[in-house]
Formats: C-alpha cells, sequence, structure tokens
C-alpha cells in the first residue's frame, strides 16, 4: 500500500529532471570557461608567443567536466 506523502518530492517529475540535467550542463560550461581563461592566464605569463598552455589547460578543462558529469548522472535514479 503506497503512502502519498505532499512534502516528499516526486523522483519522476519531469521538471525537476530536466532542472537538474540542466545544471549539470551549465556547470560543464562554468569548468571548461575557467580552465580556459587559467591558460590564456598562464600563457600570457610565461609563454607570450604560443598557445601551449591554453590547449592544455582546455583538454584538461573537458576531461574534468566530463568527469563531473559521468559521476553526476550515475547518481540520478530513474
Amino acid at each position: 500500500m503506497s503512502q502519498n506523502n505532499p512534502n516528499r518530492p516526486d523522483k519522476n517529475n519531469p521538471l525537476k529532471q530536466v532542472a537538474i540535467l540542466s545544471g549539470i550542463g551549465i556547470q560543464m560550461g562554468v569548468i571548461i570557461y575557467l580552465f580556459v581563461k587559467l591558460g590564456k592566464w598562464i600563457d600570457s605569463q610565461y609563454n607570450p608567443d604560443g598557445k601551449a598552455f591554453l590547449v592544455i589547460c582546455t583538454l584538461l578543462g573537458v576531461a574534468i567536466s566530463l568527469y563531473v558529469v559521468v559521476k553526476q548522472l550515475n547518481q540520478i535514479k530513474y
């Protein structure tokens, strides 16, 4: 016998799922943006003629953000 508790959030609420997935996308974008800014700053300080640190930091940001996204998607229960 199931009880309907009005204080308990509905796990199958599609709006909640959209909000969670949107938040994950925004988080991914912020992580990549911050690593790009870090790469630009390191290049301006230590390598003004090249873009090596920008490329390295961008790829590192993408890898970290994908790791975080996969970890969060594994926690979502359908």
